[in-house]
């Protein structure tokens, strides 16, 4: 087992609500503490002995507390290699014993970022000291001991009983990864702040934070293991009801979330299945939005996710309840609802209402590398550029838009089919723009074909020939909009006008891979 008796602590922390577990073993196996600043003092008021920082080193603390622990006898003390001759004759030499325990946590920087605090103010709350001795006692884990984290206190408490105060290998080893892990996070968040202080989009050096938030039943097959870990903003979902959430499910939660996001102030719902909607609506009210919604691809639906941007009332209940959904996701549910919802033995109920989604960059896995680019935030609310005969009708133009907002968040090749604010029919993931169309148009006439009379169709990228403009007008949309672009973009305004239908560009493309 490789113990390590521990003769001498040192602590320097700043959550200090749980001394008290750690203190009495501490006193039981006579081991003394050298602590500093706040945790001396919290120490010493708790009634147990401790050396204070500044009389163990005979250095006084400077620069208002930024120098406490940087100091030869502290470091000295946890870096000697105990089996060292020349080691032992350096600390014999110059009085310094061992520390064979370290415990330290970080100054709250990252807390203190999300109250938003002042630029200088935060610098302060960036840790030199703690990083310092953590990086020390994790280095020497052959000899000494680290404890970064408060929620590991117990394990200590445990590792000390079963060893008569001395600690093993395999716990100072696995506490050193721990530690290191800590202080990565810890520089990482700093980074990445500095660096969106700095306007600096792209370093040359990019690491990428995240704390493990659960791990998963599973991840996307039941033969691979799954987690979730949280990096910038949060995904607080509230679950009031249904079994714990898999891979796949925050897969999904977090595609209709995203979608729902983008629209203000409309009563929204949104459908989705394997992470693309299957069904969007921004009507008059939560009831017509859902149904419009749910209307578009009833059969996909089955199985999925609903997220809408309200409270769930009696109503909207009894209404989700007639069909199988996984999950519903809302802004509340009143207590009548939750009671009927809650009939559905498997069914995940989740408030989103204090969801914060906000993302500065978005990054794509390539095994060991990682691509990364801005968030595609960009809604379509410019004037549109009308490039055929025809012009739109304001209804039209309201429901061009909303149909090519929603391409934005549907797997290329995208089409969408929308009349008013509602999507009757949505084609993805297709290698080839024809096929979408196909999907998109026979979903509509197959579930709502007394809707394709004044609808609209939405391409996320540009149409390369005029066979997708056909099989959308031979369907009976009356207006379509796309990026624009193609070498073909006469012959594809030809088609249109042939066909008399209205044709838009919005300069914009979103391909979603």
């Amino acid at each position: 087992m490789n113990l390590k008796k521990i003769q001498r602590a040192i602590i320097s922390v700043s959550d200090k609500t749980n001394l008290k577990i750690i203190l009495p073993i501490l006193k039981k196996y006579k081991i003394e503490i050298i602590s500093s600043g706040g945790s001396f003092k919290k120490i010493k008021s708790m009634n147990y002995n401790c050396i204070e920082v500044s009389d163990y080193t005979g250095f006084a603390e400077m620069l208002d507390g930024r120098v406490k622990t940087l100091h030869p006898k502290i470091h000295a003390g946890i870096l000697n290699i105990r089996k060292n001759y020349k080691h032992k004759k350096d600390l014999k030499k110059r009085n310094i014993k061992n520390i064979d325990l370290v415990i330290v946590d970080l100054y709250p920087f990252e807390k203190k970022l999300e109250e938003k605090k002042k630029f200088q103010n935060l610098i302060e709350y960036i840790d030199i000291g703690g990083p310092a001795l953590i990086r020390s006692a994790a280095k020497n884990f052959n000899d000494v001991t680290v404890i970064s984290n408060i929620a590991d206190y117990p394990q200590l408490v445990t590792e000390l009983k079963n060893n008569n105060g001395a600690a093993s290998f395999k716990f100072r080893k696995f506490m050193s990864s721990k530690a290191f892990s800590l202080t990565a996070y810890y520089d990482s968040v700093i980074s990445n702040w500095l660096n969106l202080e700095a306007q600096i989009k792209f370093p040359d050096k990019k690491t990428i934070h995240g704390k493990l938030k659960e791990n998963l039943r599973y991840g996307e097959n039941p033969h691979q293991q799954g987690s979730l870990y949280m990096g910038e903003g949060n995904l607080e979902l509230k679950k009031l009801h249904g079994k714990k959430l898999s891979f796949n499910n925050y897969n999904d939660i977090y595609a209709a979330l995203e979608i729902i996001n983008s629209f203000n102030k409309n009563p929204s719902t949104v459908i989705v299945k394997h992470a693309n909607p299957c069904g969007v609506s921004c009507e008059k009210n939560q009831l017509s939005s859902f149904q419009c919604a749910l209307e578009c691809d009833p059969l996909s639906a089955f199985g999925g996710v609903v997220a809408v941007n309200s409270v769930v009332t009696k109503k909207m209940a009894i209404e989700l309840n007639k069909i199988f959904f996984e999950i519903i996701l809302s802004k509340g549910f009143k207590k009548d609802a939750l009671r009927i919802l809650k009939k559905r033995k498997n069914i995940i109920l989740i408030d989103y209402s204090k969801l914060n989604l906000s993302y500065k960059n978005h990054y794509q896995f390539l095994g060991s590398a990682f691509l990364a680019q801005d968030p595609n935030d960009i809604l379509l609310n410019r004037k549109l550029k009308i490039v055929s005969k025809k012009k739109p009708s304001a209804k039209q133009i309201t429901s061009l838009k909303f149909a090519f907002n929603i391409c934005k968040f549907v797997k290329s090749n995208a089409i969408v089919l929308a009349n008013n604010k509602s999507t009757i029919g949505i084609g993805s993931g297709q290698p080839s723009r024809l096929d979408s169309c196909k999907i998109a148009t026979n979903k509509a006439l197959e579930f709502v074909p007394e809707k394709i009379k004044n609808s609209v169709a939405a391409s996320d990228a540009f149409f390369p020939f005029p066979d997708g403009i056909e099989q959308l007008t031979e369907a009976g949309i009356e207006a379509i909009i796309q990026p624009g672009g193609s070498i073909n973009d006469k012959r594809i305004i030809k088609a249109a006008n042939n066909a008399g239908v209205v044709m838009a560009f919005a300069g914009i493309r979103h391909f979603k891979h």
